[in-house]
């Protein structure tokens, strides 16, 4: 029985690194994607909180 590991070749090597490259070029859009529509998301709740709020004011008469 032989204890060494076969290598990849330079070739394969290369193709795999350049397809880590691109998988993690495209998780990094698709965050970013998501952190734009959190953010989104957060104003408006920030605003409909601001008109909640607002239409609770009573005037003092």
């Amino acid at each position: 029985m032989t204890d060494k590991y076969p290598y990849p070749s330079e070739a394969t090597r290369k193709d795999c690194l350049d397809r880590l490259r691109e998988s993690n070029r495209q998780l990094e859009l698709y965050n970013l994607f998501l952190d734009d529509a959190i953010s989104q998301i957060d104003s408006e709740l920030r605003q409909q909180k601001r008109e909640r709020l607002l239409q609770r004011v009573q005037p003092a008469n």
